[in-house]
């Protein structure tokens, strides 16, 4: 379907991934339709899959949850529903690539402690050789794909 995306399908897009809350009415005025239109613009977007889904952005330090890391798997075998059973069961893996290259898997992990961290990285070690990096900081937060050819204002 990404053929017939339009320059108002992608304005849509963008303002959905940045609030999916936004009324109807405020996201019309945004891209310059009216509220009908844009309900059956997003509607039709959701149909066809492209808008899978709507979700809250949690402050995982505010649950919680202060330590985040990214641990790469290497995973030697070629039996992968044990390692996808731990992953359904631990809500501390938050996401999990599965990747080219020399590591499997690229996991998103949030711990409440470095022990804890160190428990879920020895549960993963079950299944391979891990490395561990711990994340400082979002330099980038998550903004979802934006229209091809597309520039964003500089930051400042």
């Amino acid at each position: 379907m990404t053929e017939s995306l339009d320059a108002t399908d992608w304005a849509i897009l963008t303002e959905v991934q940045q609030d999916g809350r936004i009324a109807y009415t405020e996201l019309a005025r945004r891209v310059n339709l009216s509220a009908s239109a844009t309900k059956e613009r997003v509607r039709r977007l959701e149909e066809s899959g492209i808008i899978s889904g709507y979700r809250a952005e949690v402050d995982l330090e505010g649950i919680g949850y202060a330590v985040l890391a990214m641990v790469r798997l290497k995973y030697p075998g070629t039996r992968h529903e044990p390692l996808r059973r731990l992953l359904a069961e631990r809500p501390e893996f938050l996401e999990c690539l599965r990747t080219t290259g020399d590591d499997c898997y690229v996991l998103k992990v949030a711990a409440t402690s470095m022990g804890h961290l160190e428990e879920l990285v020895d549960e993963l070690a079950g299944f391979g050789s891990t490395t561990t990096n711990l994340v400082f900081s979002r330099t980038l937060p998550f903004r979802g794909p934006r229209e091809p050819g597309t520039r964003l204002p500089p930051a400042g």
